[in-house]
This record gives C-alpha cells, sequence and structure tokens, in this order.
C-alpha cells in the first residue's frame, strides 16, 4: 500500500478530515523508507521512525510506515518538529527528513487558483515532487540502536518508588537502579508531596 491516495484515505478516517500535517507525514513515512531502500508500510520490526511531534502529522507517517508505538517501532522526541527519522535497525542506517523550509511559499505555485492557504497547501503537499517538498539527511544516533530498542524480558524495580521499569530505561546511581522519574525529576510531582493550600478563615 504505497499508493499516496489509499494511506491519505487511511490516515483522513481517523480525523474525518484531512489536513496538510497529514499529508506531510504520509509523504515523509514514503520517503523515508524509500531513501533507506525497504518497502512500506512494514509488518516486521526493521524500521524504526523516531517522530519530532505528535499530532495529525504522527497518523500519516504510521499509516505511510506501519510503524507504530504498539509494535514499539514508532517513537516520540517531541521537539515541536514536523520531521522524522528513519533507521534500519539491521545495518543500522538513519536519515533525518523534514520538510524545506521555504514548502509553505513554494506550495502556491502548485495551486495557483486557490487562494486560501489552508486548502493550497494541503493541495500541493499532495503533487509536489519530493526533491521540492522535503530535505533527506544522514544522521548518526547518539545512542547504539539496540540500546534505543533494548531487549525483551528485562525488568528491575526502582530503588526509589519501587515501581518496576521496563526495557533497560532505568539509571543507575550510586549501584542503584533509579527511574527517570525519581533519579531526574518527572512530567509529573505527587500530590502527596504537595504543600496543602493555607485556607483564610474569617470570622462572620
Amino acid at each position: 500500500m504505497s499508493d499516496l491516495k489509499t494511506i491519505l484515505d487511511i490516515a483522513a478516517a481517523r480525523h474525518s478530515h484531512l489536513c496538510p500535517r497529514q499529508v506531510l507525514g504520509a509523504r515523509i513515512g514514503l520517503a523515508g523508507a524509500t531513501a533507506l531502500g525497504l518497502a512500506a508500510p512494514r509488518r516486521d520490526k526493521r524500521l524504526l521512525v523516531i517522530l519530532e511531534t505528535d499530532g495529525c502529522f504522527a497518523d500519516g507517517v504510521e499509516v505511510a510506515t506501519g510503524c507504530a508505538a504498539g509494535h514499539r517501532t514508532l517513537r516520540i522526541e517531541d521537539y515541536g518538529k514536523v520531521a522524522a527519522t528513519f533507521v534500519d535497525v539491521q545495518t543500522e542506517e538513519a536519515l533525518r527528513v523534514a520538510p524545506r523550509l521555504d514548502v509553505r511559499q513554494h506550495a502556491y505555485a502548485y495551486a495557483p487558483d486557490e487562494p486560501r492557504h489552508y486548502f493550497a497547501q494541503l493541495r500541493a503537499y499532495q503533487i509536489m515532487p519530493d526533491e521540492e517538498l522535503l530535505t533527506v539527511e544522514p544522521v548518526q544516533l547518539l545512542q547504539p540502536i539496540r540500546q534505543i530498542v533494548s531487549r525483551p524480558g528485562v525488568r528491575v524495580n526502582c530503588a526509589g518508588c519501587g515501581e518496576e521499569i521496563i526495557n533497560e530505561r532505568e539509571v543507575i546511581v550510586d549501584g542503584q537502579p533509579f527511574c527517570r522519574a525519581c533519579s531526574q525529576g518527572g512530567y509529573y510531582g505527587s500530590t502527596l508531596l504537595l504543600p496543602m493550600p493555607l485556607r483564610v478563615y474569617q470570622d462572620v
């Protein structure tokens, strides 16, 4: 299913509409797999995709590549960017694919009769050649792929909170395993540890 229209139909069904970022996701997904010489969508775990944002863009990439968080073949490093890195797990070759910086302005040449920016982009992103729409850059991962993917069945308990940590995501401090929330601070804080708000009572 490398047909763009079919991919966009499936992606649009998830949102009941089609938007420019879904189209970019689908185009980036297809371009990334093709640049690595891999067929898409995939049913195995040879292709790993690391997204730099979530939302509609992520759905386009997911449908185009077959990669998914549930299969541990799709990850998000949220930089707030419409971009993705594609990794051949076997060879460790990695390519980052992103829209060209002037892509919005360039898109209007492909929809000259559409005065509305949103719809001009929606139409143009479907027909622009890859070389005018996207950049493909070889990159090197800062962690070995085996460390990113990890091994199944590996688990340890955090020396701080006691919760189980899987996928070798623990942080070793003084020889003890800790979860990232305990060792580095997490994205949440326990309300049991927060000071209770002061109540001021007035005489009536």
